[in-house]
């Protein structure tokens, strides 16, 4: 039965997880977000305290 050769299907198994671990992470690390966090102030905001009755 020739579908159990390994030998050609082995070969493209191997060449495409190459090509795909080789060109793969370089798509994903050039990839930029289109809103880029903010740095956020270092001054904590002032908060005020709620008046609540607790009874």
């Amino acid at each position: 039965m020739p579908q159990l050769n390994p030998a050609p299907w082995l070969a493209i198994l191997l060449f495409s997880w190459f090509i795909f671990l080789s060109v793969l992470p370089a798509k994903v690390m050039k990839h930029t977000f289109t809103n880029e966090p903010t740095a956020l102030s270092a001054k904590m905001p002032k908060t005020e305290p709620w008046n609540w009755p607790w009874h």
